[in-house]
């Protein structure tokens, strides 16, 4: 008996918090209804296109055949996983996927950044106006159309060549030369979402106070020295934040641009994890398979998303969870 009663007044403590809980959510809700009531359709997008079909994901582990259903098909474990690792085009795959992502990284995420920290040094604000227009139009362009731009600008007789020729140089297909493509795509991929990218961080730095600038130029900080010692402390957070979800996402390269804008003469660079997916799964309808590559890529960048917030964590006080 001695024992029973801190177990019931414990029982008791749970149970008040529990109903506390409960009752903070439900006032909490009573509150702010109309925000909940915005917020449904996005939760109900997610979880019918984004967690519901994670029921599929077991065909990884099937021999799927379509007629069959999921349930008629054969059980088959491993297999799908063992013969993507074992296969010939494994390590071409990964490392084109990581190789294509690494350098936009290195090179990409930082570009919007720095064009947000230029267009807010430019104080002509016709200027300011005009390089923003030109630099988010890009980013309103449909993929197909800007494929074709840059295979046209690549192309023998296209604007790059042109140029070249004006110099004296041969021209030089682009297309053709497997160790071009990676910048090619990277490139591209910058000069499509630079524009678009810096609004964020124009964003973060219309966000600092400027009284800290006023008490820089009365102290005799210049344009640099408050750059460095406010401007970019002050989009740090927001960089942190970015890079964590950039650094998730290390292993996804879009099958629809990497489609669109290879050949065979580039599988060698530029084949990656999604557009083998793609042809495994369409094409040679191999779905089994394919959700297995898909699955696989998908553990990976939960695994890096994982450990660059851990990183992020340990090192600032930015992290996504």
């Amino acid at each position: 008996m001695a024992i029973a009663q801190p177990i019931t007044g414990l029982n008791k403590a749970t149970n008040r918090s529990r109903s506390t809980f409960w009752q903070r959510v439900a006032k909490d809700f009573r509150r702010n209804k109309y925000i909940y009531l915005m917020l449904a359709p996005v939760v109900a997008y997610y979880l019918l296109f984004h967690y519901v079909p994670m029921y599929g994901a077991q065909i990884a582990f099937r021999d799927f055949v379509p007629s069959k259903g999921i349930w008629g098909s054969e059980w088959i474990g491993w297999e799908n996983f063992t013969d993507f690792f074992q296969g010939i085009y494994f390590f071409r795959l990964v490392r084109n996927t990581f190789a294509i992502n690494a350098l936009d990284v290195i090179f990409g995420f930082p570009a919007p950044i720095i064009l947000a920290l230029l267009l807010n040094e430019i104080t002509a604000g016709w200027f300011k106006r005009i390089v923003q227009t030109i630099t988010y139009m890009p980013h309103f362009i449909s993929l197909v159309v800007l494929v074709g731009m840059v295979i046209d600008f690549l192309s023998r007789d296209g604007l790059f060549n042109n140029v070249l020729a004006l110099m004296g140089i041969d021209p030089i297909p682009y297309l053709q030369m497997p160790g071009l493509y990676w910048p090619i795509y990277v490139g591209s991929g910058i000069w499509q979402s630079i524009g678009w990218g810096s609004i964020i961080y124009l964003a973060a730095i219309a966000g600092i106070d400027p009284s800290l600038y006023e008490a820089a130029r009365v102290d005799g900080a210049s344009r640099l020295q408050q750059l460095r010692h406010i401007t970019l402390p002050g989009m740090a957070a927001t960089i942190i934040i970015l890079l964590i979800l950039r650094l998730g996402a290390i292993m996804n390269v879009g099958y629809e641009k990497t489609i669109l804008l290879y050949n065979p003469l580039l599988y060698e660079t530029a084949d990656v994890i999604s557009s083998y997916t793609f042809r495994k799964g369409i094409l040679d309808a191999n779905y089994g398979f394919s959700a297995a590559v898909g699955l696989f890529n998908s553990a990976i960048n939960l695994v890096l998303l994982w450990g660059a917030n851990w990183i992020s964590r340990r090192q600032s006080e930015s992290s996504l969870f």
